[in-house]
């Protein structure tokens, strides 16, 4: 009788074990060949078990267990191989360059993103010939290079799209020209022949497209400015082009640093700037004028015409530019003459070439107020009216937050703090 009952375990645990085989075959067909490989590896391993020896009935359920075990798992690696995987983030990381323009402002953009500026040599060869090395590596990269159109303009300019170049070969994943003052910008259009000066004619280039086409084919892959000359110059561009304006840290420093700003009349220089000042003018709820002005020639003003009641205020000259100030020289001038009490200029890039700083320091200005898009130290020890407005949060924040994939827009009103 014992040996029947033993035969009769025996048979039993020998019918679950290859129970538990034919499954585990079954569902070994959905795995992958190691997988199989395995499998069959343990199967052969329970047989050679089975045959050369008697199994109780505890080894038979836990050798049922242990096959149970292997299925289950091979099948929990077969589903998560068959869910899809969430997509990585597409944002890389970020690195920032700066030229050789305006390292302090490149220093403030970093300081606010908290990142440190990226390793980057630039030299020049005996002919004069530029050349840039890139300090480490950009290979899949979120790359912005901050290089503003001053200085030497021309070397700059070649500079920064050597530099676009060596950061798209080395495989980085976006470069983003920063370029706080647009080079060439004033060269955006052909203006038609004036009779009064013969030697204005149609044949002008325009020069803000040429260096929109070499941004591009350097290998930009977004542009990131502010107060463009001439807003068209943003359809130059095949790649998406972030305009930053001024206005916002503009309203900002004339509520605080005029006192009565109330009584204020913003006025533009030329006709060209009547859209800037009304935005303003409106922002403020204050009323505006503007003077028509007729040029000789390039930087020499022939006559002014002031449209708009200025007497007894306080005029608020506003421009996105000033080069050698004869402009706003002569404006200051005449509003002077029309009985302005105070006259204040503020203009977003303050290039002060040639007789500039002298021209403002003998004008009637309380202050000459300008962004620091453009280096200003200098010009500000060799002339006590000069007074800056820093927009590197603006900068900073438009790249974090188009390094976020985040809209730019909000910077278009506000000052980021």
């Amino acid at each position: 009788m014992e040996d029947s009952s033993e035969r009769d375990s025996k048979g039993s645990s020998c019918d679950k074990i290859d129970s538990a085989e034919n499954s585990s075959k079954s569902l070994d067909e959905a795995t992958s060949t190691t997988e199989e490989q395995q499998q069959n590896t343990a199967t052969t391993n329970t047989n050679k078990t089975c045959g050369s020896q008697t199994l109780s009935g505890e080894e038979a359920k836990a050798a049922e267990a242990s096959s149970t075990s292997t299925t289950t798992t091979n099948f929990t690696e077969e589903t998560k191989a068959s869910v899809p995987r969430p997509l990585k983030s597409r944002m890389p990381n970020i690195k920032v360059f700066s030229g050789s323009s305006h390292p302090d402002l490149a220093q403030r953009i970093v300081d606010r993103l908290g990142h440190d500026l990226g390793k980057v040599v630039t030299k020049k060869f005996s002919n004069l010939e530029t050349c840039v090395e890139i300090g480490e590596s950009v290979r899949g990269e979120d790359v912005y290079i901050v290089q503003s159109g001053s200085g030497e303009i021309n070397d700059n300019l070649m500079e920064l799209l050597i530099m676009i170049n060596a950061c798209k070969i080395a495989s980085a994943s976006r470069v983003t020209a920063v370029i706080p003052c647009f080079p060439y910008a004033r060269q955006d259009k052909k203006d038609k022949a004036d009779h009064y000066v013969p030697e204005y004619t149609s044949r002008a280039p325009i020069s803000a497209k040429l260096v929109a086409n070499m941004l591009s084919v350097a290998g930009a892959d977004h542009i990131i400015t502010m107060d463009l000359h001439a807003s068209q110059i943003q359809g130059f561009f095949d790649i998406p082009v972030d305009n930053l304006y001024a206005e916002p840290a503009v309203l900002k420093w004339i509520r605080e640093n005029i006192t009565d700003w109330r009584n204020a009349i913003i006025v533009s220089p030329d006709a060209g700037g009547a859209k800037r000042v009304t935005s303003i003018a409106d922002r403020l709820n204050v009323e505006f004028a503007l003077i028509h002005k007729e040029r000789k020639k390039a930087n020499e003003v022939a006559s002014m015409v002031l449209v708009g009641d200025v007497k007894d205020r306080v005029a608020i000259l506003v421009d996105d530019m000033a080069d050698t100030c004869g402009t706003i020289v002569h404006a200051a001038d005449k509003l002077v003459e029309a009985g302005a009490t105070k006259v204040y200029a503020i203009l977003t890039h303050g290039i002060f070439s040639g007789p500039a700083i002298q021209r403002i320091n003998g004008a009637c200005f309380e202050a000459v107020v300008v962004t620091n898009t453009i280096p200003q130290d200098e010009h500000m020890l060799n002339c006590p009216k000069i007074q800056c407005i820093d927009v590197s949060m603006m900068f900073a924040e438009a790249v974090r937050r188009t390094h976020n994939g985040e809209s730019v827009s909000y910077l278009f009103s506000n000052v980021p703090y």
